[in-house]
């Protein structure tokens, strides 16, 4: 999700510590106790803002764990600062079931009240900041790509730093299912909110959806940062042109389960992690679920999900 946010605190003015030292501001610490700007001084730091629904960030996971497994020795201090986007990624216990889904193993700085946000003067999801061993930002960068870049960027860093025996050959990343790169050049449709806050391209009783619009079916409640179904045998439609569809959505109750099925211009699709072959799945917690991914030629077609009970949250489309 490549987009700004200001925060609450930014807003109204509040001081915040700058770069390192605004890791004071973490609400918790997750696979790690508490780091400091003090605590690193001398080493090389690579911050990267994520939070844990972003298809985005999602698909930049595969080369910060390996260069986290690479470079760990030699020195690189790899810290996820997790700064929520929906209320949902407030809750730890969701935070700490996706970064362990994830295989997240380096240190994730909880950033709920967006102090360290703030303290980077950040705008991004994804974004990368490379800070060397005397507490400068050397290297920054926002939203996928420019790994080799970035790559390079730590070697030089870490090599200033005395680190030695480094070998210079970049990683390579074999990602499966939602981590795999989007097929770009294919994609023409873009991250679509449901909620009136941010949605846009909402469209009621359309006999046929033109590209990127989207409608409902069944009995929908439409809240300012998802719609909320409130009978079973709803349903979300929307005309797309990419290989994959992401849904960000969740049960509205803690522990439920609502069944779905999801269809492809008229016919059950399969393909995505989060359905059968059959085109079925389950929604059981908050996260992005991938619904599609389809072989070429990728054309404009039509999705449809159809979940059989009530109870379901629906947030934010996303393509790849």
């Amino acid at each position: 999700m490549i987009g700004s946010t200001k925060s609450l605190l930014h807003a109204m003015g509040v001081a915040t510590d700058k770069g390192l030292g605004a890791l004071r501001g973490a609400t918790t610490w997750l696979n790690s106790p508490p780091l400091s700007a003090d605590g690193l001084r001398g080493k090389v730091v690579l911050v990267d803002f994520c939070t844990y629904t972003c298809v985005n960030w999602l698909r930049t996971l595969p080369y910060l764990r390996a260069w986290d497994a690479k470079y760990r020795q030699h020195g690189l201090v790899v810290i996820g600062a997790h700064t929520p986007e929906f209320g949902f990624e407030h809750d730890l216990d969701n935070v700490r079931r996706a970064i362990k889904a994830m295989r997240v193993e380096y240190p994730i700085a909880v950033d709920n009240d967006y102090a360290i946000w703030n303290g980077f003067s950040n705008q991004y999801w994804p974004a990368l900041y490379l800070i060397d061993a005397r507490g400068a930002i050397r290297f920054t960068h926002f939203g996928e790509g420019a790994y080799d870049e970035s790559e390079r960027m730590i070697q030089k860093v870490l090599g200033e730093a005395g680190a030695s025996g480094l070998s210079r050959e970049l990683v390579t990343v074999d990602a499966p299912g939602i981590e795999a790169a989007a097929d770009w050049d294919n994609l023409r449709s873009r991250e679509t909110y449901l909620g009136s806050e941010q949605g846009e391209n909402f469209v009621r009783n359309a006999a046929r959806l033109r590209l990127n619009e989207w409608t409902v079916g069944g009995d929908w409640t439409l809240g300012s940062k998802a719609v909320v179904l409130k009978q079973p045998n709803g349903r979300i439609a929307y005309r797309f042109h990419a290989r994959d569809v992401n849904l960000v959505m969740g049960p509205t109750g803690r522990g439920a389960s609502v069944r779905y099925r999801v269809r492809i211009d008229g016919q059950p699709a399969h393909g995505g992690a989060d359905v059968d072959a059959q085109g079925q799945g389950a929604v059981t917690e908050q996260r992005t679920y991938q619904l599609i991914r389809q072989a070429r030629p990728i054309e404009d077609r039509q999705f449809e999900i159809e979940f059989l009970a009530a109870g379901v949250e629906a947030f934010c489309f996303t393509f790849g």
